[in-house]
């Protein structure tokens, strides 16, 4: 068993039942879709898909965090939160936000009240160490329409210079509250998305994704959150190669840990299908593996989450 690195940015901790589309773009062209896929390729091809996904799904995690804080200051969306509560104006501190990204950001809130429209910006400037152990530049800007937690909500990311340990990430992401009460969910959709790592080489990102909260619901607090997550995917590479991703089992996302903690996905690349597996080793326990498998189950690497 081999064991390799993904160079991946953390995963969003917030996504629950998703269904992906991603177009995706890379500098070397020397592949035709009409060919057989080798195991070298397939799992190079797998991993690189895997991490311009992923750059964007770190991106999530704290526009999640920081949506979530937001509206938790103004009283809204907390279960069982008195009448008298949900009254008061609170201003977000974002301490859980500042828990992963440190103190190094800006953040700003306009108007710094309870009213919507609303935008917050995190500012990272021209370099930000997370406690996380990221490094991030440029701004996250989040534009409300109304809280994260009130059905019909949407909630616009933006990315503007924005870095995260040197991959650059453009695009806008778009939140829209989808809640049936006494259900949690919302979708998000990736517009004009593209990933482009250090090498120079890049993806356009397109997709839309649908996140349903299973746990968590009757607290202020966002480490306690856990998200259900399904997701259908195509990232396609300049050279023809297209990657497919489906989830077999829902994946599961903490938003206490880094990394997901189960669940599994099909990768198809032509005549090759590959699974990968969040729960390895500890099926649910917080760990920063996954194991990748292909042929039947016969062949297979440990991917190392960062």
């Amino acid at each position: 068993m081999k064991t390799i690195t993904l160079n991946r940015i953390t995963l969003a901790a917030f996504a629950v039942l998703f269904s992906l589309f991603i177009t995706s773009c890379q500098k070397e062209a020397s592949l035709s879709t009409s060919e057989s896929v080798s195991e070298d390729e397939a799992t190079t091809l797998s991993d690189e898909s895997l991490q311009a996904e992923a750059s964007f799904d770190d991106a999530d995690d704290l526009a999640f965090i920081a949506a979530e804080e937001e509206g938790n200051a103004g009283g809204f969306g907390v279960e069982g939160r008195s009448a008298e509560t949900q009254g008061r104006i609170f201003l977000p501190n974002f301490s859980e936000l500042r828990d992963r990204i440190g103190d190094c950001a800006t953040i700003t809130v306009t108007p710094n009240d309870s009213t919507y429209p609303k935008t917050v910006t995190i500012d990272f400037g021209d370099s930000c160490l997370g406690r996380d152990g990221k490094v991030r530049s440029g701004k996250l800007v989040l534009h409300f329409t109304g809280p994260i937690r009130r059905p019909g909500s949407v909630v616009t990311l933006t990315f503007v210079r924005y870095h995260v340990n040197r991959v650059h990430i453009e695009g806008t992401k778009v939140f829209t509250n989808r809640s049936e009460p006494p259900t949690h969910k919302w979708s998000i959709a990736v517009v004009d998305g593209k990933v482009t790592f250090p090498s120079g080489r890049g993806y356009m990102y397109e997709g839309i994704k649908n996140v349903t909260q299973i746990a968590g619901m009757l607290t202020a607090r966002v480490w306690d959150d856990v998200y259900k997550i399904t997701t259908r995917s195509s990232t396609r590479f300049n050279n023809g190669r297209t990657v497919n991703i489906v989830t077999l089992d829902p994946l599961i996302k903490k938003v206490a840990c880094p990394w997901l903690s189960e669940g599994t996905l099909k990768i198809t690349i032509n005549d090759r299908v590959l699974k990968l597996d969040f729960g390895f080793p500890n099926n649910g326990n917080c760990d920063n593996k996954a194991l990748l498998t292909w042929n039947n189950g016969n062949s297979q690497r440990i991917i190392i989450l960062p």
